[in-house]
């Protein structure tokens, strides 16, 4: 039976020591990919992919090129095994590694905008003002009118990852982060905590990095996407360069509209999801959206070896 399957690309926060060592050892195609990685980063980031140390992995510049390259790795060997999409979507950080698989750029070009992206992102967060924190039993409406409550004219707060029906994740200015953490409380959230990030992402206060990113892009030929990318600020099925262009600027400062974009695939009809690349996020985000989808996941390389489907 024919299955409508969906790629699934995590973002920051799945990262970890070790991660993709076994596939290095393994596989030619991913020791190349590795070597090619070093190359354009100018570092061994492979070494510290697999060897850390750990503080240094968790730096926004090193941990974006890093979950590209596994991701990618992962997927390209999965459609070599005969594993193919019919739609990719990735969260934050992933919508670079699900645009590469689509073929919109080459892996070159997908981990020089990565490493210029993370960069940015990461000077945009050495002031230390910004944080992130999740909100968790609380509705989308409620947690903007939470935001909107905390917000001052020089702190500001907003939700930025919407993915799931009850888990909201917000960013901005810490002092307006802390008043939102005590408003949720207040509400009744199961959960209000501040995340272990050094910058306020996809908030306003990563404006200034747009300028950055879009010289960058403008200096690569987007090609059509070769199968559909729902994409994060409109939750929308994209394929045209012009879109794609657009929606990637915007992405760096817009919320990832996440249980939105699952919603969209379902409604595709897509009825296998797997998580491509380090950590079980987007996995345990299906599980909260909508309990009979199936999905799991793929990150070592034995998985790929025991994925046999047609």
């Amino acid at each position: 039976m024919y299955m409508s399957r969906a790629f699934l690309f995590p973002g920051q926060g799945s990262q970890k020591v070790g991660m993709g060592k076994d596939l290095f050892n393994a596989s030619k195609h991913a020791k190349e990919r590795y070597e090619k990685a070093n190359d354009i980063m100018g570092m061994d980031l492979a070494n510290l992919s697999f060897y850390g140390p750990d503080e240094k992995l968790r730096q926004t510049e090193f941990t974006q090129p890093a979950i590209f390259v596994l991701s990618m790795i992962i997927a390209e060997l999965l459609i070599k095994n005969d594993v193919k999409p019919s739609f990719v979507a990735g969260h934050s950080l992933g919508e670079y590694s699900a645009l590469t698989i689509a073929g919109v750029f080459n892996f070159e070009d997908g981990l020089r905008l990565v490493k210029i992206r993370g960069k940015a992102m990461s000077m945009l967060s050495h002031n230390n003002i910004g944080s992130m924190a999740a909100i968790v039993g609380l509705d989308a409406s409620k947690v903007s009118k939470i935001c909107e409550t905390a917000s001052t004219n020089k702190q500001v707060v907003v939700p930025a990852n919407l993915n799931c029906q009850d888990q909201i994740v917000v960013s901005g200015h810490i002092g307006a982060i802390n008043r939102v953490i005590e408003l949720a409380d207040a509400k009744g959230a199961k959960k209000a905590i501040k995340l272990n990030v050094s910058g306020a992402f996809h908030s306003p206060y990563m404006s200034a990095a747009k300028s950055t990113l879009k010289n960058a892009l403008y200096e690569i030929t987007l090609k059509k996407a070769n199968f559909p990318i729902v994409m994060n600020v409109v939750a929308q099925q994209v394929t045209k360069p012009k879109l794609i262009l657009k929606n990637l600027i915007s992405q760096i400062d817009n919320p990832v509209y996440w249980s939105e974009t699952i919603f969209n695939l379902r409604k595709s009809g897509v009825d296998d999801y797997i998580e491509v690349g380090p950590g079980r996020v987007l996995q345990g985000l299906n599980r909260r959206i909508d309990r009979s989808l199936k999905t799991r996941g793929v990150e070592k390389y034995e998985q790929i070896k025991e994925l046999k489907i047609v």
